[in-house]
């Protein structure tokens, strides 16, 4: 009897075991939606544009008016360690702090997982760029119309950062203009990895959300530092290479909404 019992409880155990897994199996199955957030800082404080100063190590206090960079080339991780390239076509994005509707990097059928790193480029790698103005999609014209173009034939501006600037040596408010992308020989294209601090739940009925900080003082100000006094319109040359590399710590995953 007690054999007979045993074996009962075992069978139930199993059976209870094979339909967690199975229910499990079917909450990760099919797609959903994912969202990346960029909420654009200064520092430790919001960007406000037009209004707030800000001051750079170099002490020269800069207002801000324009920031606008390209983000593609999405690349998602699993926990298993197997990725997802969300569809390259798809995959372009321009991010704009002037527009909040603007600053949402939206991903559609994307398939369900737990999802632990994202991947992505800052700006337009340079094997599209090569399939020529027919071959950019719908996003030649929306980029033209956003101004992240300098003209075809030079390119994508990848990131476009813009205001005014005073500092100890130039005490009249004057304009700077940062714009990286293709100069000369140096393509000036980068990607960046992040690693969530919990996993994005993609499901049908979750559409989890990256929320990512970039800290635009990390373009002029980060390891590689400039000094706008010095040059007010940086736009090619070696400074790119310095300021591109700035980019790669320019972001982060403050957290991730699973709702």
């Amino acid at each position: 009897m007690k054999n007979i019992l045993n074996k009962a409880v075992a069978i139930i155990a199993i059976s209870a075991a094979l339909t967690s897994c199975s229910s499990d199996e079917v909450a990760i199955s099919g797609t959903g939606n994912l969202d990346l957030e960029f909420d654009n800082s200064y520092g430790e404080n919001d960007l406000l544009l037009n209004s707030q100063s800000y001051t750079t190590s170099n002490n020269e206090a800069l207002k801000i008016s324009t920031l606008k960079y390209i983000v593609s080339n999405i690349v998602l991780t699993k926990e298993d360690g197997t990725t997802y390239t969300y569809p390259k076509s798809q995959s372009y994005f321009i991010i704009d702090e002037s527009d909040s509707e603007k600053r949402v990097a939206g991903l559609v059928d994307v398939p369900a997982g737990n999802y632990t790193k994202v991947t992505f480029g800052i700006g337009v790698d340079k094997t599209q760029w090569e399939l020529g103005a027919s071959g950019q999609g719908d996003f030649l014209a929306t980029a033209q119309a956003a101004g992240m173009m300098w003209s075809w034939t030079a390119g994508y501006k990848f990131m476009a950062f813009e205001g005014s600037f005073t500092s100890p040596t130039v005490t009249t408010a004057t304009d700077f203009k940062v714009h990286t992308g293709q100069t000369g020989t140096d393509y000036n294209y980068t990607e960046v990895t992040l690693t969530l601090p919990t996993n994005a739940m993609v499901r049908t009925t979750i559409t989890p959300e990256i929320h990512i900080v970039a800290d635009a003082s990390k373009i002029i100000d980060g390891t590689n530092k400039f000094k706008l006094s010095e040059s007010a319109t940086i736009m090619g040359g070696s400074s790119l290479a310095l300021i591109t590399a700035n980019l790669i710590n320019m972001f982060s995953v403050a957290h991730v909404h699973n709702d």
